[in-house]
């Protein structure tokens, strides 16, 4: 798996959660990278999104609430998730922006109280 994340679980409404990606450097340094999600009976979207630049994107429904980053020495993008609500259970995955990779098995998050 080229793309793996982790960090997921289940979470009260208003808590934080972090999601990290680890890639391999090919991966990691030439491409965007992107968080996505995908809730049962929807589509897979597209929530947040990172450039080789750290130019960031973030969907209209998260905006102020995640934060997405990337650490170029560890080859890794993180996901801070605070005040979550429960439309933001999902399986979340990451993946490069375009042309995407082959999709790993997500991290579960569970927002619940």
């Amino acid at each position: 798996v080229q793309l793996q994340a982790s960090g997921g679980g289940l979470v009260q409404p208003g808590g934080s959660l972090r999601l990290s990606c680890a890639a391999s450097e090919s991966i990691f340094s030439r491409n965007a990278l992107g968080w996505y999600r995908q809730a049962p009976g929807e589509q897979r979207e597209l929530v947040a999104s990172i450039t080789s630049g750290s130019y960031t994107w973030y969907v209209e429904s998260v905006k102020g609430r995640f934060t997405i980053s990337r650490d170029n020495a560890k080859n890794t993008v993180y996901l801070q998730m605070n005040n979550l609500k429960p439309d933001d259970t999902a399986v979340y995955y990451c993946n490069r922006v375009g042309v995407w990779l082959a999709w790993g098995q997500g991290t579960q998050v569970t927002v619940s109280s």
